[in-house]
């Protein structure tokens, strides 16, 4: 995914290939200024062109009001 219409690329492709969701390790696609996770929908933002991957600081995605309802929960943990 290259830039378009002189859009600054936020995340190097090939960083953007290998992070995954710290819960339940899903790869994470660009959308905008935040990375989303492909299987949960957790919102991470991107802060001076550094991912924050802190889960209790992702956004929930629409319609969940906890991190227990998302479809990575427990899939990351012992």
């Amino acid at each position: 995914m290259s830039p378009t219409n002189g859009e600054k690329q936020l995340i190097p492709p090939d960083l953007l290939e290998i992070l995954v969701c710290p819960l339940g390790k899903a790869p994470l696609r660009l959308e905008g200024e935040t990375l989303v996770c492909t299987k949960c929908g957790l919102v991470y933002k991107i802060e001076d062109g550094i991912p924050n991957l802190l889960i209790e600081e992702a956004a929930l995605p629409a319609g969940v009001s906890e991190l227990k309802q998302l479809a990575c929960y427990g899939e990351g943990s012992p």
